[in-house]
């Protein structure tokens, strides 16, 4: 069965005004104004959307597929994601990593963990290495790992300014950055490093090294959690001016500090290049409190709604919807090189979201198959249970 969308208000993210859109199989066939209906006893549905908002799935470039956290102790392990985690939150595509504890968790499970969610629709890639160095490897090397294992894309979440890194050297961490950067070039996947950061003082200095000393190009560098506090933000936006793409952690927001819709209204009134910030939801990872001796105080969890809520505050805030929209659509999917994501026209991948004037989830569409709708998932994992 095919699905007609009619009468949508068009976000590819850019916005095309009040049209129709026809995914057929894993594509989308036609998208323009008044599209001609079908041939009578054509398997196709017309879904009458009344002026909803349609826009590409979401891509979610850093959510921990296997769980995360335990720094709080193995009793702090978060569970694997389910599959409607991601879908009513309007996530097609996610790359899973690992984070700290890459000892009781492994590449093989996060890799499993991939492939399970793709069994139902979802696009779900994963990253090579961990916080470590050496990274944990599946093939024993990151070069290996990205050239040779079809889903994994880049190495990370590799940790520094962090208490919990393995404190890398600069030489260490530029042996790393090449070999992504040369897996990339030998594959056409994304081939980046994408580094977690910690409150440490040293902040992005090895980035800046980086782009200073060795030929590396400023795309070959991801760091996320850049909004943590002030003065990372501050350098954040500084390195983005040299080329470095960098990421917004869309975490819950915190009473009296600056929110990830504020700092996403801030980056475009200062002037800086919407294809240099991706926004994630660390969803499934701890998102830990620490006191001045590295104990474990308080700790939440990353979910993927969090990237929705940010797009609705930055709207809010007085944001327009493409521009709130492309940090979590296009913009990652160009950094991640991942073709045919995170935009909608003629050949693109059919991962269509529709969303309400809240900006709530009504319909998601996965490779042209509907995931969640009218508010509630269709398709759930195996160990999901229906909604009483």
């Amino acid at each position: 069965m095919l699905t007609l969308l009619r009468d949508a208000e068009i976000f590819a993210p850019e916005p095309l005004g009040r049209g129709d859109l026809l995914p057929a199989g894993c594509r989308i066939a036609a998208i323009g104004r008044d599209l001609a209906s079908p041939p009578r006893g054509w398997p196709v549905e017309e879904l009458h959307l009344d002026g909803a908002i349609v826009c590409p799935g979401l891509v979610d470039v850093h959510t921990h597929l296997d769980g995360g956290g335990g720094e709080g102790g193995a009793h702090t392990r978060v569970p694997a994601t389910q599959l409607s985690m991601l879908t009513t939150a309007g996530v097609t595509t996610a790359i899973g990593l690992l984070g700290t504890d890459s000892t009781t968790r492994s590449l093989a499970s996060l890799l499993a963990a991939a492939r399970g969610l793709a069994h139902y629709g979802v696009t779900a890639l994963c990253y090579t290495g961990a916080y470590r160095v050496p990274p944990a490897t599946l093939l024993g090397s990151v070069r290996e790992d990205i050239t040779l294992v079809d889903r994994v894309v880049a190495v990370g979440e590799l940790a520094i300014s962090d208490h919990r890194s393995s404190q890398p050297t600069f030489d260490e961490l530029m042996r790393i950055a090449s070999d992504a950067h040369l897996a990339g070039l030998m594959t056409g996947k994304a081939g980046l490093v994408h580094l977690h950061l910690g409150d440490g003082p040293r902040g992005l200095s090895m980035v800046r090294q980086a782009l200073d000393r060795t030929e590396l190009p400023p795309r070959t560098f991801h760091p996320t959690h850049v909004n943590r506090n002030r003065g990372l933000w501050a350098e954040a936006q500084e390195i983005a001016t040299r080329g470095v793409p960098v990421d917004l952690t869309a975490s819950p927001d915190e009473p009296g500090e600056p929110s990830a819709a504020q700092d996403l209204v801030d980056w475009v009134g200062a002037g800086l290049p919407l294809d240099r910030l991706t926004m994630s939801s660390d969803g499934g990872g701890c998102l830990p409190t620490f006191d001045d001796q590295g104990q474990l105080t308080h700790m939440d969890v990353g979910v993927a709604h969090s990237l929705l809520h940010a797009v609705r505050g930055a709207r809010a805030l007085g944001l327009s919807l493409d521009q709130a929209l492309r940090p979590v659509t296009r913009t990652p999917a160009e950094v991640f090189r991942l073709h045919g994501k995170g935009r909608l026209e003629l050949g693109a991948d059919a991962d269509v979201l529709v969303l309400d004037a809240n900006l709530g989830v009504v319909h998601l569409l996965a490779g042209g198959r509907f995931l969640v709708r009218s508010g509630q998932p269709c398709v759930l994992g195996a160990f999901e249970r229906p909604a009483d």
